[in-house]
């Protein structure tokens, strides 16, 4: 059988194993201080974000990744009011934030402007005009050495970042020397959502030290997870707290808060869905008690 005349994307999840994508055309391909950027459009996905040979979002399921990382979080806590977002370059988590009226600032911070205007150019569908709202302020720079720096305190912290490879741009900000930091710049009541890498089984290693790792500087730390199509496997998250446990919440009572809020529009995320997205499978449950790794600054995760 001939295979179809397709250009292919070939990402690798690992060094044994990898998924292609059949590309309709490369938009953008270049590299910026910090990275390889590429943006393309695949048969099946739409657009796609591509950072150093890793897609980061697809244009055809971001809402399932953006939803989840955000909205829990969001909702948890009685009074969102001044948020941070680390990363987040293409603005959907802008978006999602944006959507509860309850907001009066939200800080981005990247430290790739290049990435953001990007994203601002040609990924129009993911931040829909967030960046210009009058509530956000961007500032490219190192996010630790802002939380470092600053006096001010947030209700919520949310961090989209790449994985934590060696010599890559975020792995510092994975690290127990930095959850400190972030939970020295939340609220009494504050909670940090973040991306926690694979949640197969066999590659659980990274969102297991992750979250021993937040452990280390948050009283709450509860794993969940999202089936991403563009990622063809389930996606960890890692939500910590200093108060709110998001186990603790009913679907009937996460719907109530949505309705309160005037929360429509929401393509994923919903009570139900809570609910199963913090259920977390046996097979994950004992991955994770085997893995006990604690990130140190001097110590990246990923070296390949």
């Amino acid at each position: 059988m001939t295979p179809p005349a397709w250009k292919w994307f070939v990402e690798y999840t690992h060094p044994t194993q990898a998924h292609m994508h059949g590309v309709e055309s490369f938009i953008y391909s270049g590299k910026t201080p910090y990275q390889v950027v590429e943006i393309i459009d695949t048969q099946v996905y739409g657009k796609c974000l591509v950072l150093d040979g890793k897609i980061q979002s697809a244009e055809h399921d971001e809402y399932i990744y953006h939803e989840t990382l955000v909205q829990p979080a969001m909702v948890l806590h009685p009074a969102p009011r001044n948020i941070l977002i680390v990363g987040g370059g293409e603005g959907a988590m802008l978006r999602e934030v944006l959507r509860h009226p309850v907001v009066e600032k939200v800080l981005m911070v990247d430290i790739d402007k290049d990435v953001v205007e990007l994203c601002q150019k040609y990924l129009t569908s993911w931040h829909q005009g967030s960046f210009d709202n009058p509530k956000v302020k961007v500032l490219y720079m190192d996010a630790r050495q802002y939380l470092q720096e600053t006096d001010e305190t947030f209700d919520l912290i949310f961090m989209d970042l790449t994985e934590p490879l060696e010599n890559g741009p975020a792995y510092l900000l994975f690290t127990r020397q930095f959850y400190r930091v972030v939970a020295d710049r939340l609220s009494a009541g504050g909670i940090v959502a973040l991306q926690a890498g694979s949640f197969n089984p066999r590659l659980i290693y990274c969102h297991a030290a992750i979250c021993n790792t937040l452990k280390t500087a948050f009283p709450v730390v509860r794993s969940y997870a999202a089936y991403i199509p563009s990622y063809d496997g389930s996606w960890g998250f890692a939500l910590a707290s200093k108060l709110h446990d998001p186990l603790r919440s009913s679907g009937p009572e996460i719907d109530r808060r949505l309705q309160e809020r005037g929360i429509d529009g929401l393509r994923f995320y919903d009570g139900e869905t809570h609910r199963g997205i913090f259920s977390l499978p046996r097979d994950v449950r004992q991955a994770k008690r085997i893995e006990q790794r604690i990130i140190e600054d001097d110590q990246p995760l990923i070296t390949y």
